[in-house]
């Protein structure tokens, strides 16, 4: 006489199966979970070094409002003139670094015994190139066609 049910053989397939599907989620979390670790990492960084040079910046802001005379540089930091077509007054800027390709841009307006902040932002200072080229495959009837779109 034939029992029906599952056998012993299904049993451990299915087993297996669910065996495999936890490891691959599993790698997959790893694989995750490493990936923000390192951007947490970098904005940490980032974070961390932006303060610093925010504190930089405000030291030689209120040096330079203490100054009669602008050295070439405060702190070792570079200490730009100019002048400001717009406001018609003299300026004074200063790059912070931040991090290697990051400083703190800041310009001040001379206002005679005071400065005004014209500007205090973060910008690029690494020269970077972008790639502006995507190959499109335009299917099986050309397989050796490819376009680069501009």
């Amino acid at each position: 006489m034939k029992q029906g049910g599952i056998g012993v053989g299904s049993a451990s397939i299915v087993l297996v199966f669910a065996v495999l599907c936890l490891t691959v989620f599993t790698l997959i979390t790893f694989v995750v979970s490493g990936n923000d670790k390192a951007l947490a990492d970098a904005e940490a960084e980032l974070v961390v070094g932006y303060y610093e040079a925010d504190a930089l910046a405000e030291q030689i802001f209120a040096d330079i409002a203490e100054m009669d005379d602008l050295p070439d540089t405060i702190r070792g930091v570079e200490i730009g003139e100019g002048f400001s077509n717009e406001l018609f007054t003299n300026t004074v800027y200063y790059l912070c670094p931040i991090t290697e390709g990051k400083s703190l841009y800041v310009e001040l307006a001379d206002q005679g015994g005071y400065y005004d902040v014209l500007s205090w932002r973060m910008v690029d200072t690494e020269d970077w190139e972008y790639d502006d080229s995507l190959h499109v495959w335009l299917g099986d009837d050309n397989l050796d066609v490819w376009l680069q779109v501009d």
